[in-house]
């Protein structure tokens, strides 16, 4: 059985292993406007993984928590914060840290982004900083989400330690990369194939990934709700 990825829409991607574990990146499906009816309940997550505590991607971290209660990987404010809110199987770590979980050696890395839960208030709370996160895979396929980024230097060590075999990166511009920088990131990651996240959710984040040059490797234009077999290592 391969190991499937799918793409929620935004930066929420769920990944099925080749043991039958799912996993579920970045939890924004019920008010995500990219992903499709058929995705908006879920009957099975085993692995959560939060980058950061913006809304718009973990706006249903804590219920999905309440109804799966998976294993929570997040930075550990973060993951502390969901604990506090019922998740009962938390598994913070912190950046340059490796643990295993579902039989995949997760290695949390560097982002450049902002961080913070917004309160029904509208007050923030801290919640960490943003990280990505790399997900080594039984058969030695590698795959990185960079969670929200500009693009920064040390996206070379990340190719230097981990030899990315997919990366998953923002491209929207405004709040994250945009095409420009991403070209850049992707000089600096070297991975075989570049999948397009958090563009076109809204109208302000203008990046087109279809202007991404990509001499060096395959561009996947994924569409939310279809999965594709990740390829051999």
């Amino acid at each position: 059985m391969p190991i499937n990825l799918t793409w929620l829409g935004h930066s929420t991607f769920k990944i099925q292993t080749a043991e039958g574990k799912v996993l579920l990146i970045d939890p924004w499906i019920t008010q995500n406007p990219l992903c499709p009816e058929s995705e908006k309940h879920q009957p099975q997550v085993d692995v959560l993984l939060c980058t950061h505590g913006h809304g718009d991607h973990i706006g249903d971290a804590v219920s999905l928590c309440l109804q799966h209660q998976p294993t929570v990987v997040g930075i550990f404010e973060l993951a502390s914060w969901l604990g506090s809110k019922g998740a009962k199987n938390i598994s913070p770590m912190n950046k340059g840290g490796t643990q295993q979980v579902a039989g995949i050696n997760i290695t949390m890395v560097h982002a450049v982004h902002s961080c913070g839960i917004q309160e029904a208030d509208g007050s923030f709370i801290y919640a960490g900083e943003a990280c990505g996160y790399v997900l080594e895979f039984p058969s030695g396929f590698t795959l990185y989400h960079a969670g929200d980024t500009a693009v920064f230097s040390d996206m070379q060590i990340i190719h230097d330690l981990y030899h990315p075999d997919i990366a998953l990166l923002p491209m929207g511009d405004h709040f994250t990369m945009g095409i420009r920088e991403a070209e850049y990131a992707c000089k600096l990651l070297q991975p075989r194939i570049v999948v397009p996240m958090h563009f076109g959710t809204f109208p302000i984040l203008t990046g087109n990934p279809h202007t991404l040059p990509h001499p060096t490797f395959e561009l996947w234009d994924m569409q939310p709700g279809v999965s594709r077999p990740l390829p051999e290592k």
